[in-house]
């Protein structure tokens, strides 16, 4: 075995997987305890110093990584994403990257590529988003007609709500997510215009209860198809290894007789 199969396959171990888990998950908390002022004055000392090493493990897999894969390393999205965390973190955080210190929490995320279960959810969002485009498009246009709508019929009376395109279409967003849309928007409009509900409710029905279902179904049929690509890949892997180590007593047999 070569050195760099040797280093893929440490690297592959679960207890190696484990042990990034717990350094992701330490890094969290030190990166909160640094929002305490209290806290910081003091263990400031110990935090930063935690912090330091956390990102040094970081460092120190992806080179590992980066030298047991090549230039392979690059054609895995989630290894591209590790870099660029880690890499946003090793950024000065004085002048103007200053703003940077505050991403650091980004390296957060990395627990999302080192549990699988995550990565499978994030996947399905990604296969999700072709056909959530076409339903947040047919979105846009139900906003854009409600929109016109709501503000020739209702601006005179309710500028603060409806007296321009801007206004009125923050306004529907808020009626769709149910916030305060009945007694604080609706009733009040109903007050003058008795028969807006006519308006308001088909409103709240094509898009809170038919549209934004019809997102939450693509994504949980993409997270299933995820699933299941990931089991069969399994499987195939698991065949694999069970064909080889065949072929390989196969080989031993044949050499003894």
């Amino acid at each position: 075995m070569s050195a760099r199969s040797a280093v893929a396959a440490f690297l592959d171990r679960p207890t190696v997987s484990r042990f990034i888990i717990a350094v992701i998950l330490v890094n969290a908390v030190t990166l909160g305890l640094e929002t305490f002022p209290e806290v910081m004055a003091r263990a400031g000392g110990l935090i930063l110093a935690i912090d330091r090493i956390c990102l040094t493990i970081f460092v120190v897999e992806l080179a590992l990584r980066l030298y047991a894969l090549g230039l392979r390393f690059f054609r895995s999205g989630w290894n591209i994403f590790d870099f660029v965390i880690v890499g946003i973190s090793l950024l000065p955080a004085t002048g103007g990257f200053s703003v940077l210190r505050a991403m650091r929490i980004l390296r957060v995320l990395r627990v999302v590529s080192a549990v699988p279960s995550l990565r499978r959810v994030v996947d399905g969002l990604g296969r999700a988003l072709p056909g959530m485009g076409s339903v947040f498009l047919l979105i846009l246009i139900i906003y854009y007609i409600a929109a016109v709508m709501a503000t020739k019929l209702f601006g005179a009376s309710f500028p603060q709500w409806f007296g321009s395109l801007t206004a009125t279409s923050f306004t529907l967003f808020q009626i769709m997510t149910l916030e305060g849309w009945s007694g604080e928007i609706v009733r009040p409009v109903m007050e003058v215009y008795p028969y807006a509900w006519a308006f308001f409710v088909p409103f709240i029905l094509i898009t809170t209860f038919a549209v934004l279902n019809l997102i939450v179904g693509l994504i949980v049929n993409s997270m299933q198809e995820a699933a299941s690509e990931a089991e069969e890949q399994r499987d195939q892997a698991f065949e694999a290894k069970v064909m080889e180590r065949l072929a390989a007593i196969e080989a031993k047999l044949d050499t003894r007789a």
